[in-house]
């Protein structure tokens, strides 16, 4: 009876979770209350309350359901996949990425939510402190990558890991905002792989 209860706790959970990204993608975060996302999960406030302190809460959640688990299989590729050269496990890292994050699921929403729906200002603003954090994480990842490269005889002369790895952060992260955009495909959806082998090939030593 205990775990019943549990596995239906985790169900109205995963429910609610789901609720709010549509509710968030639809309306943005800021327009979105917590009745929206009752009423379209089709349970209370009170189960809401139950599970999340606050909208605030809630939204986190809802990054790290999608969030967490894709951090985990890229890291792989990224980092711990040695028998792959650094620069292709760069490569494969961005592509592995960008097709994960533009597949029509719940990723993908809640990329679009982050991106294009949310205004990180008031109760939403410790949610740039996060961002920033993600960010430096993301860097010093790049970084990683990078110095095994060189000491590969694999960077191009005069190219420093730590510039690269920033060249590199601010690439996808443009190239994935475009890209979600990108509904006709001619800005840039065509040509990610082309463009993504482009730049890492840019990293390599020259002939």
């Amino acid at each position: 009876m205990v775990r019943r209860t549990k596995e239906e706790a985790e169900q109205t959970r995963c429910l609610i979770l789901a609720a709010a990204r549509r509710c968030f993608h639809a309306r943005g975060v800021s327009a979105t209350s917590l009745e929206h996302i009752a009423q379209e999960a089709g349970v209370t406030r009170g189960a809401i309350y139950w599970h999340f302190a606050n909208k605030e809460e809630l939204f986190k959640a809802m990054c790290d359901e999608v969030e967490l688990p894709l951090i985990d299989r890229t890291d792989f590729t990224l980092l711990q996949d040695k028998a792959t050269d650094p620069l292709q496990r760069l490569r494969n890292f961005m592509v592995e990425l960008a097709e994960a994050v533009l597949q029509a699921s719940p990723l993908r929403q809640t990329v679009e939510i982050l991106n294009y729906k949310c205004e990180l200002v008031g109760p939403m603003g410790h949610g740039l402190d996060q961002h920033r954090a993600e960010l430096r994480e993301f860097r010093d990842k790049l970084q990683r990558v990078y110095r095994d490269a060189e000491r590969a005889g694999q960077l191009r002369a005069g190219l420093e890991p730590r510039l690269a790895a920033m060249e590199s952060m601010y690439f996808l992260i443009g190239l994935l905002r475009v890209a979600l955009i990108d509904e006709q495909g001619d800005l840039v959806r065509r040509d990610l792989r082309a463009l993504i082998d482009a730049h890492v090939q840019g990293r390599r030593p020259t002939a």
